[in-house]
């Protein structure tokens, strides 16, 4: 990719931080920042500028003043969104967040027609379904960023267990992104060492619990979520694709006949490089984590039917 080039819409916390980390890490030539909220990019914008003084590459980054300014973007992350407020009920938040969707995802399609999209806004599932609807682009070009964050917590988690090995630890959580999702950590590797061989059953539930509820606790002591880790993560897909890496991530992706299911967005592993989505990986699963993932999906395709019941694809 000659560009190099990234949209961001929705500077907030977690599109700020993945701004940072990509310019940090000198991945783009460019960064377009956008923001319903008027002044948000402009000053995240100038303050990620000035710190990427002292980056190994240097990018220019910007903050588009219109969607129209979001143009001929490689690639776009859409963290838009309103999170969920006290009374509202699931059918709300999922209404509102896809009209927001629908807007932001009409004018990529419409100013970078060519780019990969990464979505980034809640319920991932669903609204990564919302812009596969929406655009009606090859699949493989719309990914949702969920296991790239739950797999580095479910990391983390087993680190905390071991005490070695930070940096070395497998990542793989399946399923959705939210409290039917799959973090699977005996499948995975510390080094070249099976983690079933270093962990008990026991410590297994533990890791899979505070991985499943790794946000909640964030949430405890900040009073916000976190977007350190999901601002990273995002950074870390946009890397795999700019630089064909041809990476192992898991990402909610649409599905067509793999695993038992089309025409449903879920988290399993798939190889991101050029093209956005290079490959499914298809794993095969035990009984026990087949069924837990047929729930996973059935919650997304609850979310998708909400959707259909309110008339939101037919126009």
């Amino acid at each position: 990719m000659t560009n190099r080039k990234v949209g961001i819409i929705g500077a907030g916390a977690v599109g700020a931080t993945a701004a940072y980390s990509l310019a940090m890490m000198g991945t783009c030539k460019e960064i377009v920042l956008y923001d319903i909220a008027e002044g948000v990019a402009k000053g995240k914008a100038i303050d990620i500028a000035q710190a990427a003084h002292y980056s190994p590459q240097p990018t220019i980054i910007t903050a588009a003043q219109t969607p129209a300014d979001v143009k001929d973007c490689d690639i776009v992350v859409i963290t838009a969104g309103v999170p969920r407020k006290g009374d509202m009920t699931r059918e709300d938040l999922l209404m509102i967040n896809a009209k927001i969707i629908k807007s932001v995802t009409q004018d990529v399609m419409k100013y970078s027609p060519n780019a990969v999209i990464i979505s980034v806004s809640n319920p991932l599932d669903v609204m990564t379904y919302t812009i596969h609807r929406i655009t009606g682009w090859e699949s493989n070009r719309i990914v949702g960023m969920a296991g790239a964050l739950d797999g580095s917590r479910m990391a983390y988690q087993i680190y905390k267990k071991l005490g070695y090995g930070a940096g070395q630890i497998g990542t793989l959580v399946i399923g959705d992104h939210g409290q039917n999702m799959i973090p699977l950590p005996h499948k995975v590797q510390v080094g070249d060492v099976p983690v079933a061989d270093l962990l008990s059953d026991e410590e297994f539930q533990d890791i899979i619990e505070r991985t499943k509820n790794g946000g909640a606790e964030i949430v405890k002591h900040l009073g916000t979520s976190g977007y350190y880790g999901p601002g990273r993560a995002v950074a870390h897909m946009v890397e795999a694709i700019l630089n064909d890496s041809r990476t192992v991530v898991s990402s909610s992706v649409l599905l067509n006949g793999e695993y038992g299911y089309s025409n449903v967005t879920v988290g399993v592993p798939v190889v991101l490089g050029k093209n956005g989505v290079e490959e499914i990986v298809q794993m095969t699963l035990n009984t026990k984590t087949r069924e837990k993932f047929k729930t996973s999906v059935e919650s997304i395709q609850e979310g998708i039917a909400i959707l259909e019941k309110n008339g939101f694809f037919d126009n």
